[in-house]
């Protein structure tokens, strides 16, 4: 009788574990609260980024989130509250936005991403109908500060063997025909992808129907049965289910479900906007990171999606901030006059929590308190990016198999 195992979470981090645990032959049940049709594996940029192999807590975070605080269109806000939460986030935050944290969390990031795009290439050579690219990523810059930084980490890169060029005002419009770009230049980062989100989680949930993988949708978990260092059943509002192996990958809500797990878990979410307009001729074709407002931009097929700002808040913060929105816009104005995009209406308007440990990394492991529960939480902006690797890490961890990259950083 094959192990049965429970996923609690249907974004694209427990689908992907799903996929990889059901591929060795598990019969996987994945738990989602939603009917899977939204969340942050819809509405995200799309972009898979070997590129981005510097944490959030990083040196100079923090000064910079302070001056952001005072501006209502700014990339980044924490949201004031009288909390525990965020007390105790904002502090592990701070330990952890130090040059030695960064040093040792770029390889591993680095890994964790040429590990996921190895993956995503897989699946594209299977059945590309998501639109996997490899068109890299155009970080794009509008001053001479914004310029230098970019370098900087553009180096950084380059000593891990990533594939980066710096790009000049004229090499940028070279290589951007789709519509004019006014910048300085650019750092054009080769290694990375994207794709489009929508249509890779339909393409995964048909691979899982396949494989026989059950997906109940609209049903919460309102606990467990643990029983001698074990969990043995999940118990939802549709029933008791007996298991043999957990899989914690809830993104955002992740704390409130790990304490009934017996673990203690340092989390907030972080509110970004997106929205995508549809059969956009004249568009950018090069996905790129519109630096001076964060703002990413993804051709997606015949559509352009444009996204942005992170709003470290709480999972009730339901409400779509007007200015964080025309922020966004602004910002992509500014950048491509052309375009002349509009303020978009609030239904069209999409926003997700994004999952924040205070070290800026995610958290893949084993429980060491229930020895039969695995961890797959906390990739912030990066879970699309990180989620192939991370479902093939969560079952070579289950099936204690050696890891296809260490996981020491991911604790």
């Amino acid at each position: 009788m094959s192990k049965k195992v429970s996923i609690i979470g249907g974004g694209i981090i427990g689908l992907c574990s799903a996929y990889y645990l059901a591929k060795e032959g598990l019969e996987v049940t994945v738990f989602d609260k939603t009917d899977m049709t939204d969340g942050c594996s819809y509405g995200n940029a799309g972009m898979i980024v070997p590129s981005h192999v510097i944490p959030l807590a990083q040196p100079g975070m923090i000064a910079q989130g302070i001056k952001w605080m005072f501006n209502s269109q700014s990339p980044f806000y924490v949201k004031p509250r009288l909390s525990s939460d965020l007390l105790k986030w904002g502090w592990q935050f701070y330990k952890h936005a130090n040059q030695k944290h960064v040093e040792k969390a770029m390889p591993a990031l680095r890994d964790l991403s040429l590990l996921s795009k190895e993956l995503y290439q897989e699946f594209a050579r299977q059945d590309n109908s998501f639109f996997y690219e490899e068109k890299g990523l155009l970080m794009l810059f509008k001053t001479d500060k914004v310029a230098a930084e970019m370098h900087h980490e553009g180096k950084l890169a380059e000593d891990l063997g990533l594939g980066v060029r710096y790009l000049s005002k004229e090499e940028v419009t070279k290589l951007e025909t789709g519509t004019t770009t006014d910048v300085i230049g650019g750092v054009h980062y080769t290694s990375d992808a994207h794709l489009y989100p929508q249509k890779f989680m339909q393409f995964l949930k048909q691979e899982l129907a396949e494989l026989g993988v059950n997906i109940y949708g609209n049903t919460e978990v309102k606990g467990f049965t643990i029983q001698n260092g074990l969990v043995t059943a999940v118990e939802t509002n549709k029933g008791s289910f007996v298991t043999n192996e957990v899989v914690l990958a809830t993104g955002s809500w992740s704390p409130e479900i790990a304490k009934k797990l017996q673990e203690n878990i340092s989390l907030l979410p972080g509110k970004g906007y997106s929205f995508t307009l549809k059969n956009k001729k004249a568009k950018p074709n090069i996905p790129s990171i519109l630096c001076e407002g964060k703002v990413a931009v993804t051709p997606m097929a015949n559509d352009i999606r444009f996204g942005g700002t992170m709003e470290i808040t709480h999972n009730q913060d339901t409400s779509i901030n007007i200015n964080r929105v025309k922020g966004i816009v602004n910002t992509i104005n500014y950048f491509y006059p052309d375009l002349q995009i509009a303020m978009p209406k609030k239904e069209e308007t999409w926003f997700g929590f994004r999952p924040c440990t205070p070290s800026g990394m995610p958290i893949i492991k084993k429980s060491q308190k229930l020895s039969n529960l695995t961890i797959a939480i906390g990739h912030a902006m990066m879970g699309l990016s990180l989620a192939p690797a991370t479902g093939k890490l969560v079952s070579e961890l289950l099936l204690g198999k050696s890891t296809s990259v260490p996981t020491k950083m991911f604790q």
